[in-house]
């Protein structure tokens, strides 16, 4: 598939576009981690967030993947993923959360699911996770399967487009190129990055390197502990921190300025300079 040239990446919208990024600790009720959500996102909606986003497995979360994940996984049409559409609804925001989607009714594995949603609860985008999180001790290809490699998940507000990517993906730079190569101002990076030595540091060191790589703002939302290592953060094309919080629940929110992300983009132009595109065949699994 070829990407995007450079000269579409200094088009931009008029008006900035207020974001949000919601830390919280889901666990394995289903419908308290919904809960607990809502009261987050309600404190966004309010700061006056048009986009908000949630952790990966904000539906279902434990330390180490197992049996347990599988049974909880629903469809897409099931109660927590209809629950956000809701919320979306009912709050008036671009809602994006991760889900434990089970794939087929017969399924052994589960996928690890972006599901975007609008303010009229449509659902507008949907990225499941790449690369799988088999590192550090883990293998979460032993009960999630990779998502296909199709097209970048994007959606546009106000003329802004989002792109989505999850957790592990961030330490493959390749794939945030994709999404960057496809148009999109903002990287959104839900996560639940096990804490660990040093991993804080890495963390914070791939979400700046990934933002000033492909110019674009990026807003990662991490699980905070027990589960996660917290340190969500928002981080301007340049690589600078506009927000950030430390391991406990939180909001942060920033503006996304497509103005800035234009005079960052001329004033560094590495996405029209660069001399190698990055391609994917679309029916690879």
């Amino acid at each position: 598939m070829q990407l995007h040239n450079g000269s579409s990446h200094q088009e931009h919208a008029a008006t900035t576009v207020p974001i949000a990024v919601v830390q919280f600790a889901p666990q394995t009720d289903t419908s308290a981690n919904l809960a607990a959500l809502r009261e987050h996102v309600r404190t966004a909606a309010e700061s006056g967030a048009r986009v908000v986003v949630a952790p990966e497995y904000s539906m279902f979360a434990v330390t180490r993947l197992d049996e347990r994940v599988v049974a909880a996984a629903e469809p897409l049409d099931g109660p927590f993923t209809t629950g956000l559409a809701a919320l979306a609804a009912e709050l008036g925001v671009h809602l994006v959360a991760g889900v434990v989607e089970l794939p087929t009714p017969d399924a052994d594995r589960i996928s690890n699911t972006l599901v975007a949603h609008g303010p009229d609860g449509s659902r507008l985008a949907l990225y499941r996770k790449v690369h799988l999180y088999d590192a550090f001790g883990h293998l979460e290809s032993d009960v999630v399967a990779a998502g296909p490699l199709v097209a970048p998940a994007t959606f546009t507000v106000d003329g802004v487009m989002f792109g989505m990517q999850t957790c592990f993906d961030l330490r493959f730079p390749e794939g945030c190129r994709r999404v960057a190569a496809a148009g999109a101002h903002v990287l959104l990076l839900p996560a639940q990055w096990i804490p660990g030595p040093a991993k804080v540091d890495q963390w914070t060191t791939l979400l700046r390197a990934r933002a000033i790589e492909n110019t674009v703002y990026v807003a990662a939302a991490d699980q905070c502990a027990p589960l996660g290592a917290g340190a969500s953060m928002i981080v301007d094309p340049a690589g600078t921190v506009l927000a950030e919080l430390g391991d406990e629940p939180g909001v942060l929110t920033a503006s996304i300025d497509p103005a800035h992300l234009a005079r960052v983009r001329t004033a560094n132009p590495s996405l029209s300079l660069r001399r190698f595109t990055v391609s994917a065949d679309a029916t690879a699994e």
